[in-house]
């Protein structure tokens, strides 16, 4: 079997039919990622090779550290080709890891490069894909027609004017905002207080009716969804104003204090959300910026965050019951970056499902650490052995690159092959119509109409 040939990922002819026939040509809906609106608004010309794989991708970042590259030939001020030539000698390290995968998909889909990256040939692929990048065919705006993308939702801050997206209104791939209002509900955090004050927003009840009108604002520009990252759910009773007031006062807030405010943030914008139909995210278990010096020196999302290890279930069920005895549970994807926590997710599901919506409440799919073939089997094992994978939104990118779409193929592979096993070993029928019906819900259909896009 050759690398990357039309067999890769699928070990069976079931796998291989379902891939072909049904996941292959399905429309991507990628309703989470960190693409830039200004970027696709502007339709921005990438200015080479390293620009459009290398720039701000943390994933790569992490492992060029690992083989021993120098950060200045990372993020530093070395010469763009430097850094591509050192992501070239790191790339044929990465046996196992996704990242090998992942380039060698996007160097084969957008710029049918289809023999591995090495240092060898590296200048020989630096020079072919600059000479494509510097087409109109290769701008922002064309690599997301060519990826047969239906739906892109961005990340964004409250504040945010969505002006990009409403220049983008146009574009024939939805380009809607999620709203993502983090720096509003960790009062713990030194950004707190700066936050609150570049809103305007002085006082408790200030705060809500900022949130409340940001979410009026943002549903009007096409917002469905909203995205939290917590490390873990609080769940915590008493007087939130109090709380406000200590904080922008200067005081020092205990962890029950902490834990109060954001509970009741939380349950705030939850009520605004099922209000207007929305899906709310809650993406968890994330240790982030571990490395201090150079957080100091690179700031987030740089490549030193990790796995917390911290319980979830309580907490979780508690905010979520809250939530649902006032009728104000939202559509609910639970992510974890803790594999351990996938069966408390994949059972923390059927606690509150129903409002005759299937799959109300999902188990996000495989996050970050998780994204590759082992993470994305574990949780979809995991839920179809706890609730319904057929009900499944499937995947998402969650990524700041716009050749990131073929790891839409690569789940895709994944998930048929693991359908086409259970088929092939008896588990299941070989029904032609329910497993098309299947392939193409978790792909496609599930979130269009999840998501009502």
């Amino acid at each position: 079997m050759a690398f990357l040939d039309s067999h890769f990922m699928l070990r069976t002819k079931t796998a291989e039919r379902l891939f072909y026939e049904d996941a292959q040509a399905m429309p991507i809906i990628d309703y989470h990622c960190h693409l830039q609106p200004r970027i696709m608004a502007e339709n921005y010309q990438f200015k080479n090779a390293y620009d459009l794989f290398l720039g701000g991708d943390h994933y790569k970042w992490r492992q060029m550290r690992t083989a021993g590259v120098d950060e200045a030939f990372i993020t530093g001020d070395r010469d763009d080709y430097e850094k591509w030539e050192k992501w070239a000698a790191t790339l044929p390290l990465l046996i196992g890891n996704p990242l090998y995968h992942w380039t060698h998909l996007e160097l084969a889909r957008y710029f049918d490069v289809n023999e591995p990256l090495t240092l060898a040939n590296c200048r020989e692929v630096w020079d072919h894909c600059n000479k494509l990048l510097a087409t109109d065919d290769f701008r922002a705006q064309s690599l997301i027609r060519r990826s047969n993308v239906e739906v892109i939702c961005t990340t964004d801050d409250p504040i945010d004017d969505l002006r990009y997206h409403e220049e983008l209104s146009h574009f024939p791939t939805k380009i809607l905002p999620t709203f993502r209002p983090d720096k509003a509900v960790e009062i713990g955090k030194e950004t707190f207080v700066p936050y609150m004050e570049s809103c305007g927003v002085s006082s408790y009840d200030a705060l809500l009716r900022f949130l409340s009108e940001r979410i009026a604002f943002f549903h009007a520009h096409g917002c469905r969804l909203s995205d939290h990252a917590l490390e873990t759910v609080p769940y915590a009773e008493g007087d939130p104003r109090a709380v406000f007031e200590k904080k922008m006062a200067g005081g020092a807030l205990t962890e029950h204090e902490t834990d109060l405010f954001r509970t009741a943030v939380l349950r705030h914008c939850a009520a605004e959300y099922t209000k207007l139909g929305w899906t709310m995210q809650l993406h968890l278990g994330a240790l982030r910026n571990n490395n201090s010096r150079m957080y100091r020196a690179l700031g987030p999302d740089t490549g030193f965050d990790s796995i917390a290890d911290l319980p979830i279930a309580a907490m979780l069920s508690r905010f979520m019951d809250s939530l649902d005895v006032e009728n104000n549970l939202p559509k609910t994807i639970l992510y974890t970056l803790n594999p351990k926590d996938n069966y408390v997710l994949g059972t923390m599901l059927g606690n509150f499902q129903g409002g005759g919506i299937m799959g109300k409440i999902q188990f996000g799919s495989g996050w970050w650490f998780n994204d590759q073939r082992d993470g994305m089997e574990a949780q979809m094992r995991a839920l179809a052995n706890l609730g319904m994978l057929s009900a499944f939104v499937g995947m998402l990118t969650d990524s700041r690159s716009f050749v990131s779409y073929p790891r839409h193929e690569y789940f895709r592979r994944i998930f048929c092959n693991l359908i086409g096993e259970w088929v092939e070993n008896g588990e299941y029928p070989d029904d032609r119509e329910t497993l098309s019906r299947i392939v193409r819900g978790v792909c496609c259909e599930n979130a269009r109409r999840y998501f009502g896009f």
